[in-house]
């Protein structure tokens, strides 16, 4: 009897641990401020909030959909764009750093840059609601990637430094149309 519990506990134990989410607060190397991150595998959804005194950011990682955004407080504007997967942690990397409270550093060439586009975002319902809840009472433009290499002329003064724990940066740059 004592085995047939052990093994009932082990079948509904196991699958139910793999689907956990993971949540954890720690201090960034080098900021001023610390950040919460929030996995939820079913969803395929990482939240974010970096509350850096010098770059204070919300942000939603949906993989499902491969969409980042962001809410930058310093700019009062939401960005989204197109993940790349191919170079972003997977979930499975953000919830073992969080276990571990890892700090490995991908080196500086790992950093993403996105240049905001002109347009607003009209519908941001079509996204789904995590999206529209975090960019809620500000306006939301789209960003495109700038493939790796390619010079850019842009004012350094317009971008906004994101940290992703110690995984990566993010640079978010160009001018908010109206602001």
């Amino acid at each position: 009897m004592v085995i047939a519990s052990s093994i009932l506990v082990s079948i509904f134990l196991v699958p139910s641990l793999a689907l956990m989410n993971a949540s954890d607060s720690h201090l960034l190397d080098g900021s001023v401020g610390t950040q919460t991150i929030h996995v939820d595998p079913l969803r395929g959804v990482v939240s974010i909030q970096d509350n850096n005194a010098l770059s204070e950011w919300n942000g939603i990682l949906d993989y499902k959909n491969a969409l980042l955004a962001a809410k930058l407080f310093s700019k009062m504007a939401c960005v989204l764009a197109k993940m790349d997967l191919t170079v972003f942690p997977s979930l499975d990397d953000i919830s073992q750093a969080l276990g571990k409270q890892a700090s490995g550093h991908y080196p500086p060439t790992r950093g993403l840059t996105y240049t905001v586009l002109p347009s607003r975002v009209k519908n941001l319902a079509q996204y789904g609601v995590p999206v529209k809840d975090l960019c809620r009472a500000v306006p939301a433009y789209f960003a495109q990637q700038q493939k790796e290499g390619t010079a850019l002329a842009r004012d350094p003064d317009s971008c906004s430094e994101l940290q992703l724990l110690s995984f990566m940066g993010l640079s978010i740059c160009g001018e908010i149309p109206g602001l």
